[in-house]
């Protein structure tokens, strides 16, 4: 049986470039599977008369398949991480490796033709259009992307089954529980088949239950392939995460793994066609 998230090859929508499975024919696993690397991260930028250093000298690398939690209080620079990650600012002086490509230095617009093509993200607030359906909200990424309107409905319905919606697609935000709009969320980021999933206090507006709900689905995801950053301040939460990153006073103050790390280049990504 194939797998939720696989197409036929006549697919004319344009695949991701992550690595496959090693026992694929058709997608052997690329011998560096480093998804992230940063390198000298510094952010710097002027509040009123004083000179703020968000980030000094930061240096990560995120492979291709991991969960990772980044945490710190206000102040840490955890915000300004994120959006540097998520391409939506810029570092002052280092350099951004995403899938090899160095984008620290690129334009405004070319950072949000790689946005759109290799992040997804969910946020706290869910983010959702109120007067559309769960289905429409989900295949906004694809419009934008000038994906034609059948191949969005259809891979728009897949995902939404995929996160336990097939019930809800015509379903507004309005008529839906906290839980349900998020999921909805995720599925909307997910929609692109992105190369990382980033995510902004994604439990910060739910319940202690529905926020394990979708704990629970990142880590599905998770095991099918699908590279994850939560960005978070609440320790229950990256618990939840193998991998678990703290910054302090903009530098990372410890890096942790709860299992040795194993790079998934066996591990087949989650949103690829065969």
């Amino acid at each position: 049986m194939r797998s939720w998230f696989q197409r036929p090859h006549s697919t004319a929508f344009p695949l991701s470039n992550r690595p496959q499975a090693a026992d694929s024919p058709h997608h052997p696993a690329r011998p560096d599977s480093v998804l992230i690397e940063l390198q000298g991260i510094r952010k710097e930028y002027r509040m009123e008369a004083e000179l703020v250093h968000a980030l000094k000298g930061v240096d990560l690398t995120i492979h291709f398949g991991e969960m990772v939690a980044i945490m710190g209080s206000s102040g840490s620079g955890k915000s300004t991480l994120m959006n540097i990650l998520g391409l939506l600012d810029t570092p002052t002086a280092g350099r951004y490796l995403l899938e090899g490509r160095d984008v620290a230095g690129l334009s405004q617009s070319d950072l949000a033709r790689e946005r759109g093509r290799r992040i997804g993200f969910v946020f706290q607030t869910f983010e959702l259009l109120p007067r559309q359906s769960a289905l429409r909200n989900v295949e906004l990424p694809l419009v934008y992307a000038d994906v034609p309107a059948r191949q969005r409905r259809q891979r728009a319905q897949e995902v939404l089954e995929r996160v336990g919606l097939a019930d809800r697609i015509g379903h507004r935000p309005n008529q839906m529980s906290g839980g349900q709009r998020q999921r909805v969320a995720v599925a909307r980021a997910l929609v692109m088949r992105p190369s990382l999933l980033l995510a902004d206090e994604p439990t910060g507006n739910l319940d202690t239950k529905t926020g394990q709900e979708i704990l629970r689905l990142f880590e599905e995801l998770h095991a099918e392939g699908q590279t994850i950053v939560i960005v978070t301040h609440e320790p229950e939460v990256a618990a939840r995460c193998p991998r678990v990153v703290r910054l302090r006073d903009g530098q990372i103050e410890s890096d942790t793994r709860d299992t040795p790390t194993v790079h998934p280049k066996t591990t087949a990504s989650s949103f690829h066609t065969a």
